[in-house]
Formats: structure tokens, sequence, C-alpha cells
């Protein structure tokens, strides 16, 4: 069977192409390479001995979408990735986050409906449901008004799908994760954002690797018993693993709505300077960090309820945090040289 992956470069999108081609499809990347490289195709042929096909493209050119559904009409279905994704430059750059999450959203989906059947699996976000009243979050909580222009595009994305689906041949299931952290364990992939990370992890390792002089951690002064704000931190493969049997819940017809929803994550919360702890642990280094203001956008508190996905995906997290950060680690020293 052939997939597409959007945005299939980036962080969680190669992950899941890994474990998509372990498990025997064949796999068609899209990625514009705004926040990747078309190295990642290397370590991705490195562990699975094959190599995906990869298409250059934008998903905001609604005619070059269009071009390449017309290229490739046995398509099985879409694992749909491709978006902006970073909180705090949502917040200071809003227009750029609506044209590229909901315009490509809508193109892709504007082409699949044409089809007999549609398999599309969408990356969601924890983001929807705000600052949560109750943890952990299960499926049923609130979808609340958005902290972010981020959360929102999820939101809207969410929304969109659902409408889209009611009156067409598309069967969805939005898997709404929460934060993903780690690399593969062989080191050949992992998390590699383009300037300045915009997510915890990535900007310790870097930090840990010298790259950067300290960690800004904001706010120390929130409603958790150390201050600061606490996340659900899930390795990247187990997130992958839990695409692969989404789409199967699809492909095999055992989905009971048109559209299904998941959380992802651990159902444990873990709280920044928890986080750091935990790095300096695997590290065996001190680690330089600096408490400031807190930040636009950021909720206090959120980590999951993973008993849905559990049962009905038969889906669960195997890795601990000290597992991703060692993961997350290795992949940094490794593609530093040092």
């Amino acid at each position: 069977m052939k997939i597409v992956v959007t945005g299939g470069l980036g962080f969680i999108g190669s992950h899941t192409v890994v474990e998509l081609q372990n498990e025997g499809y064949e796999v068609v990347i899209i990625d514009n390479l705004s926040n990747s490289s078309e190295d990642v195709i290397k370590g991705i042929v490195a562990i699975t001995g094959k190599t995906p096909i990869f298409e250059k493209l934008d998903l905001r050119d609604k005619s070059s979408v269009k071009v390449f559904f017309e290229k490739y009409t046995d398509i099985n279905g879409v694992i749909h990735f491709a978006a902006s994704k970073a909180v705090g430059e949502s917040v200071k750059n809003p227009l750029l986050y609506y044209e590229n999450n909901i315009s490509s959203l809508i193109y892709l989906l504007q082409e699949l409906e044409k089809k007999e059947e549609a398999n599309f699996i969408f990356s969601s976000s924890c983001t929807v449901y705000g600052q949560a009243d109750n943890m952990p979050i299960d499926e049923n909580a609130s979808v609340k008004p958005a902290m972010s222009p981020y959360g929102n595009t999820k939101q809207i994305g969410e929304e969109i799908i659902i409408d889209v689906a009611k009156v067409s041949s598309v069967n969805a299931i939005l898997l709404r994760y929460f934060n993903p952290i780690g690399a593969h364990p062989s080191a050949e992939i992992g998390e590699l954002p383009i300037g300045v990370p915009q997510n915890l992890v990535p900007f310790i390792t870097q930090t840990g690797i010298g790259l950067r002089k300290e960690l800004m951690v904001y706010g120390d002064n929130y409603d958790t018993p150390d201050g600061t704000c606490i996340r659900d931190y899930i390795h990247v493969v187990d997130l992958a693993k839990a695409h692969v049997m989404a789409l199967q819940r699809l492909l095999n017809k055992k989905n009971i709505e048109k559209v299904e929803t998941f959380n992802l994550g651990t159902g444990v919360g873990s709280s920044v300077l928890e986080v750091i702890k935990s790095f300096e642990k695997v590290s065996d280094k001190p680690f330089p960090f600096q408490i400031v203001a807190r930040r636009e956008g950021d909720v206090t508190m959120a980590y999951a309820s993973t008993d849905k996905a559990n049962q009905v995906l038969g889906w669960k997290t195997e890795s601990s945090l000290d597992d991703a950060i060692e993961s997350a680690w290795k992949w940094e020293t490794k593609i530093r040289n040092k």
C-alpha cells in the first residue's frame, strides 16, 4: 500500500516514515524543506534499508497539490504532519501560521474528497484543550478558546476535517499529541530545528553541547509543585508507532465513526525543572538555566489520559522520560561530532 506523509522529513514525520517502511508500506514524502533537510532521507535509508519517494512540494501551492494527486492516483492513505508548530512564534507571526496550517489542509482535502475512498490521519495537538479543568485530559474534555494562533489552527483544522468527512468519502483520525521528544535509538534521525529551537528538549541538548549559553525557563510561579509548567513528554518513536496503528485502523475499516479522536501521551506530567534534572542525569553534567518571566500562550499544566488509545488502538508508550532524553542527547552528540 502507498501512503503519503506530508512533512515527512520533519521530526515526527521522519520517524513515522521509518515505522511505516518497517511495516512494509511504500511511502511518498511531501516536504517543502522549510524546517527540514533532504539529508534526513539518508537516515531513513540507514535504518530501514528502503528509500522513500520524495517530492519537494509546498502544500500552500494549490496547483502543485492537484498535480501531485494526478501523478499519484494509487494513494491508500495520507498522514498529514506538514505545519508550523511553535507556540511562541505563532503569537508573534499569526498570519504565517494561519496560511501555512489551514490552506495546506484545505488543498489536501479538496483532492482527497474526489476519491471513492480516502483515509486521513491528522497531526493535532493537546493545545486544542487550552488550560483544561481536570488532569489527566481525556478526549471528552472541552475544546476551549485557544491560547495561541498555533493552537487555534489545530482546532480549526479538526473542525474542517469533521465537516468534510460528513459530506465526502474521507475517513479520518485526529491524533492529539502532547510533547514529542527524543530521537531514533540508532541516532540516524532526530529533531534538528533550523535556527534557534522553539521546543524545550532540543534547546536543552543544544545548550548541553555548547551551542546555546543557557536555557530560559519561562516562569517559576505557576501553580505546580516546583512552580514550572508541566507537560506530558512522549518519545517520538512511541508516537510514530501510534500513527501506523491509527492508519491500520482506517485501512482495515475498524473505525466506528467517520472521524475519531485519540490523545497520545504517556499519562504522566513532568515539569520543566524535572526535564532539566533528567538531562543532568543522562548526560552526567550540570545544566545552565535562568528563570525569566512567563511566556504568552503557555498553559500551566497538560498531561494526557491515554486510556482510549490504549484500549481502542491497542497502543501504549514503552519509553520513559529518561529514555527519551537520553536518545535526544545521543542524537545531539552524534550530529555535533563530539
